[in-house]
């Protein structure tokens, strides 16, 4: 690994320090003045940053640029065989909706999504929406989300053109393709339409970016008309709106990472009065579908640590009235479920894999549908119908591309769709998934999920990129990647850490990766790495480790405590300023963050225990790997001062040579560029980091 430019060539940011104490311990921050004042405002015009900020932003770029510029024949190969991997002019397969069928596609050269509808019984398609005609001229542009009027006259589209996920939501009439005058700004991602299609329901973001407050707006009406039906006031609780798969029931979703409560109401009122189902209970979660005037309530209630289902009569949901219908099985974590006419399907996770369980209402009588591979990824698709027998899924594992299906739950017939084409060639023959498992420090055994090439020689000579994340219970699939392909083709093995933090073994797999026991996340992928240095699956400082927002913290922690481990880190939009961010109750994510992490306003210990894990708290004079940074300015999840900081704090305690380096999107937020290739220009980006530190240039 050779950069031309030593570390005396980067940028230097200004010390300014900034002393805070807290429960009578005093920190000083010297990098606290990246943090701009007029966040807010900056989040919908970027152009508002100050110019000091500014400045050193722009030179952090310039520097990685400068560094990574003998790369730019490879960047420019990977984004060509990663975009060779994708077929430009894809489709998705169209989901039935009464007369019509609903879909969305992408034509040869196109950036962005189309949605499309045609006759259920027809071939005559008609574009509803072009998302490259919206994104004309515009350096960011992302569609949240796109939903059809059930009298299937109107389409609700909301996007966001700054990447700072302030979301403009707008109605069309999808027979002439025009859009009405309606204009609703500031809307969490999207709406929610009443079943007479006269009215949309959507939720409302506050001054600190938090979905607070749930309005009715009436098709043709000004936003200042709309009607405000819900208000959350607790700050520490996110919302959101949905309908049940019947169509009947509008539900308010309120949670945090921990508790769970939900409010209804019939989705044909004109004038809604939402009802509580169950009240918040601490540490209390579920999650509410409906059919034939009863609710399907999946919940962790009365010690069902892995969930299990519940009914209730619509009339009377409270949790008194709850009769368990799919009991509580340790070790069964069920995952998402939903009703139709004759069947519940739920989706859960045994042994780390996933699987669909479906179970016919009138017998009770239940079957699973499920794979043979060591390792893969299974998801429900979803669907617009109620009264239906199919449903479908979709499956694809590290060395197999994506597969949808349907299948008919009444006769248990499975029939294949659609399979993802690689119009460049894949043979899954050339390649290797395995699923291993790693001891960790306390002998927890921890899953990775591997994928090489056969010819790969195994003998510690091959570098690893190594991807972990660990928060929030969210489980990293071990599916199809055509992106990793590069990696692997080049002689990389490509492994995913399934460590504690995530769900892949259950509930407690989460709760023993977070608040008081957040240092096993660490500790679960440090031992990952060790695994497969001791197995030859690589060798010692020849691992490339990559993880992205709270996985980025991840990568900011091992950092620290074993720098030796890796040759290379690419750290993406990285939460790595925790404890300054969990002290700020302005920020948008801090509050609902709080029984995730802890909170250091309130508790001394939780002060304590976050602040001695905390990467940027914990930066220290070592000799670091090569440290890739990637930030976005609007990004309103992880603010683009935390990777800025971090960054400024390493260069000045590094003591190797190795480089640390920064790039921040100017244009875009926690997504990174929007269109599918504008975003493969990025992954082309951080991949050439990987080949380059590895020296497979």
């Amino acid at each position: 690994m050779t950069f031309d430019l030593s570390a005396k060539d980067a940028p230097i940011a200004e010390i300014r320090p900034q002393k805070d104490a807290r429960h009578g311990i005093e920190r000083t921050d010297n990098y606290g003045w990246l943090r701009a004042e007029n966040w807010q405002e900056v989040m919908r015009d970027p152009d508002l940053l100050q110019e000091d900020i500014r400045t050193y932003l722009e030179a952090e770029n310039a520097y990685q640029k400068a560094l990574m510029s003998d790369t730019d024949a490879l960047q420019k190969k990977l984004f060509a065989e990663m975009k060779g991997r994708i077929k430009e002019d894809d489709s998705s397969v169209p989901s039935p909706d009464g007369d019509y069928s609903y879909g969305v596609k992408y034509v040869t050269g196109g950036e962005q999504p189309k949605f499309t509808r045609r006759p259920r019984k027809g071939v005559n398609e008609q574009i509803m929406l072009d998302g490259d005609e919206e994104a004309e001229g515009k350096s960011y542009f992302r569609i949240a989300s796109a939903s059809h009027s059930p009298d299937h006259q109107r389409l609700a589209w909301a996007v966001d053109d700054k990447g700072s996920e302030f979301f403009t939501m707008r109605v069309r009439d999808i027979e002439s393709s025009k859009d009405l005058a309606d204009e609703i700004k500031d809307t969490a991602g999207g709406g929610v339409w009443s079943k007479n299609s006269q009215q949309l329901y959507y939720a409302k973001l506050d001054e600190n970016h938090r979905p607070s407050t749930l309005y009715l707006h009436r098709v043709g009406a000004l936003q200042s008309e709309d009607v405000m039906i819900y208000e959350e006031e607790d700050a520490g609780f996110f919302m959101g709106v949905g309908k049940t798969q019947s169509g009947e029931r509008i539900i308010i979703d309120i949670h945090d990472h921990q508790t769970s409560e939900c409010w209804h109401f019939s989705a044909d009122e004109e004038k809604p009065n939402p009802i509580c189902i169950a009240k918040r209970e601490t540490e209390v979660e579920y999650s509410v579908d409906e059919g034939d005037g009863v609710f399907y309530i999946l919940t962790n209630a009365d010690d069902a640590k892995d969930f299990k289902i519940v009914t209730a009569p619509v009339g009377t949901p409270g949790k008194e009235g709850w009769r368990d219908l799919v009991p509580h099985e340790a070790g069964r974590l069920i995952l998402s479920h939903t009703i139709y006419q004759r069947h519940l399907v739920w989706l859960e996770r045994r042994d780390g894999l996933p699987r669909i369980v479906v179970r016919e209402l009138s017998s009770g009588e239940e079957h699973a549908i499920a794979f043979d591979e060591e390792a893969y990824s299974l998801g429900l698709a979803g669907g617009y119908e109620f009264d239906t027998d199919i449903i479908r899924f979709t499956y694809s594992s590290m060395t197999t591309p994506s597969q949808t299906f349907d299948y008919n739950m009444k006769t248990r017939e499975r029939t294949l769709l659609k399979t993802q084409e690689v119009p460049s060639g894949h043979n899954s023959q050339d390649y290797v998934t395995k699923r291993i498992f790693a001891p960790s420090h306390d002998g927890v055994m921890v899953p990775i999920s591997l994928l090489y090439r056969a010819d790969t020689v195994l003998d510690g000579s091959a570098p690893c990129l190594l991807y972990g994340y660990g928060s929030y219970g969210v489980s990293i699939p071990a599916s199809f990647s055509t992106n990793a392909l590069s990696l692997v083709d080049r002689g990389f093995v490509y492994a995913i850490a399934h460590i504690r933090g995530g769900m892949d073994k259950g509930f407690q797999w989460y709760e023993d990766g977070k608040r008081g026991t957040k240092l096993n996340t660490f500790k679960d992928f440090i031992a990952a790495g060790e695994y497969l240095i001791g197995e030859n699956f690589t060798s010692k400082g020849n691992i490339i480790a990559q993880g992205g927002s709270a996985g980025g913290m991840l990568m900011g922690a091992v950092a620290n405590m074993a720098p030796d481990q890796y040759r290379g880190i690419i750290a993406e939009v990285p939460f790595v300023d925790v404890l300054n961010t969990m002290l700020d109750d302005t920020l948008p994510l801090t509050p609902p963050e709080w029984p995730e992490w802890g909170n250091p306003i309130e508790s001394k210990d939780d002060y304590e225990y976050m602040a001695a894990y905390s990467p940027y708290d914990q930066v220290s004079k070592q000799d670091y790997p090569a440290i890739f940074a990637v930030g976005g300015l609007t990004d309103p999840r992880v603010t683009y001062w935390e990777p800025a900081k971090w960054v400024a704090k390493l260069r000045t305690h590094n003591s190797s040579n190795n480089p640390i380096m920064l790039k921040t999107n100017m244009e875009a937020g926690h997504g990174g560029a929007s269109g599918r290739f504008a975003r493969l220009v990025e992954v082309a980006l951080v991949y050439a980091f990987a080949i380059k530190t590895a020296g497979k240039m």
